[in-house]
C-alpha cells in the first residue's frame, strides 16, 4: 500500500469517527426530551396532548430545516454548518432547561404592568418556542454529515459506510437515553419528599393511576428534569469545537483525490448556476424515486418516533415498566436493534441486492410490521426480559430503512445534489410527527395506547407498499 493510499484510508477512518461523534452530540440535546417528559407532567402537570405538540412542532421544523439547511451545505461549507449548528442547540437546551424561570420571570413582569398571566401557560409557551427553535437548529446536522461522506467514499460503498455512520443516531439516543434515565432522573435533583405542597402538586398532575412509588420518586428528585437539557448541552459545545477542528470536507482540503469527479461547487457564472440549478430540478424535485422515497420515510418517521419519542411514557403505561426499565428497553431498541440492524442490512444491500437500498428496504418494513404487532399483543405486566425481545426487533428492522432511504436518495441524486434530496426526505420525515408527535398524544390520552399500537402497524404496512412500487428502479443516478 503506498503512501497516498494509506494516507486516504486514514482520512476516511478519521471523517467516519468524527462525523459519528458530532451527529450523536445533536441527539443529546434532542432525544434528551424523550426522558424529561414525565418529568414536567409530574411537577407542572404538562398533559400528552402538549408534550405532543412540542414533539410535532419540533419535528416538522426540523423537516423544513433539514431541506434548507441541504440546500446552504450543497453550497458552503458543510463542517461550518454542523458545527454552528451543534453549538445554537446547546445554547437552546440551556435556556430549555431554565424556561421555568423565564416563565416565572415573564408572569411577575406582566403582573407589575396589569397583565395576568397564569404560570402555566406561559410555561407552555416559553418551552413549545424554545424547543421549536431547536428544532430548527437540529436540522443543520445530516444534510452537511451526509454531504461530506458522499465526498469521502465511493457509491459502490456507500451503504456499507453510512450504514456504519447511522449507527451514530442509536449511539447518541442510546447514550443520553442512559445519561438522563439510568443517571439524572433517579438519582439528582432535590429530594422534595417532606414538603406535602410538592407531594399533592405531582399526584395531582400524576392523576389517579399515579403509584405511591412514582410519586415518591419524582418527589425525591425534583428538578431532575431540568439536568437533562444542561448536562448533555456542555458535551454539544465541546462535540461544536471538535466538528470545526477535525472534519475535512472533502479529499482534496489535505491535497487528496476526489472519490467521484465533480463539478466545482461553488456557481461563479450565471450560466454555471443554470446549470446547477437545471440538473438539480432534473435528479432531485423533478425524480418520482425521490419522492416515493420521501413518502416511504414519513412511514419510517413515524414508527421510528413512536417507540423513541414515547417510548418511556408509553413502556411505563401500557406495559407496567419502570422508568429505569423502560429506559433500558429504549436502549437496548437502540444499541442492539439499531445498530446491528443499520449494520446488517448496509451489508445485505451491497453484497445480495447490489446496491439496491430500495429493495432491502421492503424486507425491513414487513419485519418492523410482524415484531410491533406481536409486541402489541404482549399483556400488561408481563416480565421485561420477555418484552425486550420483540420490542429490539423493531429496532433492528426500522433502523434499516433508517439509514438506507438517505443513502438511496443521495446515489439517485449524486453527490452534486445529495445534502438537498436528503432535506426533501427530512421534510417529509419529521412531517411524520404529525402522527407520531400530537396525533400519538391525543390517541393516548382519550382512546389509550391500543389506538396508538395500530397506527403504528399501519404506518409499516404502508411503508411496504410504497417500497414496491420503486422495486425495479436502478440503484444509482451517475449513468443517466
Amino acid at each position: 500500500m503506498n503512501t497516498s493510499t494509506r494516507s486516504f484510508n486514514n482520512w476516511q477512518t478519521r471523517t467516519i469517527i468524527y462525523t459519528m461523534v458530532g451527529y450523536a452530540l445533536f441527539y443529546f440535546v434532542r432525544k434528551n426530551f424523550s426522558i424529561a417528559m414525565p418529568g414536567l407532567t409530574a411537577e407542572f402537570g404538562i398533559s400528552k396532548v402538549s408534550l405532543g405538540l412540542f414533539l410535532t412542532l419540533h419535528g416538522i421544523i426540523y423537516g423544513l430545516s433539514r431541506f434548507v439547511n441541504g440546500i446552504v451545505s450543497d453550497r458552503g461549507s458543510a463542517k461550518v454548518v454542523a458545527s454552528v449548528g451543534l453549538l445554537l442547540c446547546a445554547v437552546a437546551n440551556i435556556i430549555f432547561g431554565v424556561s421555568d424561570f423565564v416563565a416565572n420571570w415573564i408572569v411577575v413582569l406582566a403582573a407589575k404592568m396589569g397583565t395576568a398571566l397564569t404560570f402555566s401557560s406561559v410555561l407552555v409557551y416559553c418551552m413549545g418556542i424554545v424547543w421549536v427553535i431547536n428544532g430548527y437548529l437540529q436540522g443543520m446536522g445530516v444534510p452537511p454529515f451526509t454531504k461530506i461522506n458522499t465526498h469521502w467514499f465511493h457509491p459502490d460503498q456507500l451503504a456499507t459506510k453510512m450504514s456504519v455512520w447511522n449507527m451514530s443516531h442509536s449511539i447518541g439516543a442510546g447514550l443520553v437515553f442512559g445519561l438522563c434515565g439510568w443517571v439524572i432522573m433517579p438519582h439528582l435533583g432535590l429530594d422534595m419528599s417532606a414538603n406535602t405542597e410538592v407531594v399533592q402538586t405531582i399526584t395531582a398532575n400524576l392523576g389517579a393511576n399515579a403509584s405511591y412509588e412514582d410519586i415518591l420518586n419524582f418527589s425525591q428528585h425534583f428538578g431532575a428534569w431540568r439536568l437533562c437539557f444542561l448536562i448533555p448541552a456542555a458535551f454539544a459545545l465541546l462535540g461544536s469545537l471538535g466538528i470545526i477542528t477535525l472534519i475535512k470536507n472533502s479529499p482534496s482540503e489535505v491535497g487528496l483525490p476526489e472519490v467521484v469527479e465533480k463539478k466545482a461547487q461553488s456557481v461563479q457564472t450565471a450560466a454555471e448556476k443554470a446549470e446547477y440549478n437545471a440538473f438539480v430540478r432534473r435528479k432531485v424535485f423533478g425524480n418520482r424515486l425521490i419522492w416515493t422515497l420521501a413518502l416511504t420515510n414519513f412511514f419510517v418517521y413515524v414508527v421510528r418516533f413512536a417507540a423513541l419519542d414515547w417510548g418511556p411514557t408509553m413502556l411505563t403505561e401500557s406495559k407496567g415498566l419502570t422508568l429505569a426499565m423502560a429506559t433500558t428497553l429504549c436502549i437496548v431498541f437502540e444499541f442492539i436493534g439499531g445498530n446491528i440492524g443499520m449494520v446488517f442490512w448496509g451489508w445485505l444491500t451491497d453484497k445480495f441486492f447490489k446496491s439496491k437500498a430500495h429493495q432491502t428496504c421492503v424486507l425491513c418494513m414487513a419485519g418492523a410490521a410482524a415484531s410491533v404487532a406481536v409486541f402489541w399483543a404482549i399483556p400488561e405486566g408481563t416480565a421485561w426480559w420477555i418484552q425486550i425481545l420483540p420490542f429490539t426487533f423493531i429496532g433492528f428492522f426500522v433502523y434499516g430503512p433508517q439509514a438506507l432511504l438517505g443513502i438511496s436518495a443521495a446515489n439517485q441524486a449524486t453527490n452534486r445534489a445529495a445534502a438537498t434530496a436528503n432535506g426533501i426526505l427530512g421534510i417529509f420525515g419529521y412531517a411524520s410527527t404529525l402522527i407520531s408527535g400530537v396525533g400519538f398524544g391525543y390517541v393516548a390520552q382519550h382512546y389509550g395506547w391500543n389506538g396508538a399500537y395500530l397506527t403504528i402497524l399501519i404506518m409499516s404496512l404502508l411503508g411496504v407498499v410504497t417500497l414496491l412500487t420503486m422495486w425495479n428502479a436502478p440503484a444509482n443516478g451517475y449513468e443517466d
